[in-house]
C-alpha cells in the first residue's frame, strides 16, 4: 500500500458531538411507559448508543409483543424531535471537528440517527463544509455494537482501519470499531465513566470534546497526521 494513505476521524454524533444522551433516555422512557413497559432510566441510559432493535432486545423480554416494536420506536422519534430546536453541541465540539480537519484529516460524521434527526444534528453542529462523509440509520443492515456503520464509514472516506480512529461516547461504539480493528477514543460526555469505556477498549478517554481538543497533540488523532 502506498505510505501516503489518507487518515481520517469517524465521530459518532449523539452524545458525543451533540448533547443528547439523556434527551434520547427520557423520550426512551416515555415511549416505554406509553406502551405499558416500566424500564428505569438507568437502565435506558446504560443501553443508549445502542440501535433501537438492539436496544428493544436488550431492555424488554423475549416474550414481549414484537408487533408493537415499532410503536416504540415511532414514540421516541416522536417525543424526540419535540427537543430538536433546543440541541446544543458539546463543549468544543465544533472546533475538534474543524481542528482535524484544518490537520489534514478526512472527518466522517458516522451517525446511525435517521435522516430527519441528523439533519437536525448537522444544523447544531454546522461542521458540513469541512466534513468529508456523513452515515445515517439508512447504511448500516446492523445497528451498533454490529461494526455496519463503521465499515460504512471507513468505505465512504476511503480510509483503511489502521489510518482511522472512531470517536464515541459509548462502549457500544468502541466495541463495533473493535470489531474492525479501529482504534476507539472515548469520551465521557455521555454518561458513561472512563472505567467502563477504557475496560471496553477504547485506547484513550477523555472527558469531551473540549478536553480532546485541548491535549490534541498528545492524543491518538496527532498520530494519524
Amino acid at each position: 500500500m502506498p505510505a501516503n494513505r489518507p487518515a481520517g476521524v469517524l465521530f459518532d454524533v449523539d452524545g458525543t458531538l451533540v448533547d443528547t444522551t439523556y434527551l434520547h433516555t427520557v423520550s426512551w422512557w416515555q415511549a416505554f411507559r406509553q406502551q405499558g413497559h416500566d424500564v428505569p432510566m438507568a437502565r435506558i441510559h446504560r443501553a443508549i448508543g445502542m440501535g433501537s432493535d438492539q436496544l428493544l432486545d436488550h431492555l424488554l423480554t423475549d416474550e414481549r409483543d414484537r408487533d408493537a416494536d415499532q410503536k416504540l420506536v415511532t414514540a421516541h422519534s416522536t417525543l424526540f424531535a419535540t427537543y430538536w430546536q433546543r440541541l446544543r453541541p458539546l463543549p468544543a465540539a465544533t472546533d475538534l471537528v474543524r481542528a482535524c480537519a484544518a490537520g489534514g484529516l478526512r472527518v466522517v460524521l458516522a451517525s446511525s440517527a435517521a435522516e430527519p434527526e441528523l439533519a437536525a444534528l448537522r444544523a447544531v453542529l454546522g461542521v458540513d463544509d469541512v466534513v468529508h462523509a456523513i452515515t445515517s440509520s439508512a447504511d448500516a443492515r446492523a445497528s451498533k455494537p454490529a461494526p455496519d456503520i463503521v465499515a460504512t464509514a471507513l468505505e465512504r472516506a476511503g480510509l483503511d482501519p489502521d489510518r482511522a480512529l472512531f470517536v464515541g461516547d459509548s462502549v457500544w461504539d468502541v466495541v463495533a470499531a473493535a470489531k474492525l480493528d479501529v482504534g476507539c477514543i472515548g469520551l465521557t460526555c455521555g454518561g458513561t465513566s472512563r472505567e467502563e469505556l477504557a475496560g471496553a477498549g477504547a485506547i484513550a478517554v477523555y472527558e469531551d470534546p473540549a478536553d480532546l481538543l485541548a491535549a490534541f497533540g498528545e492524543s491518538p488523532l496527532s498520530g494519524l497526521a
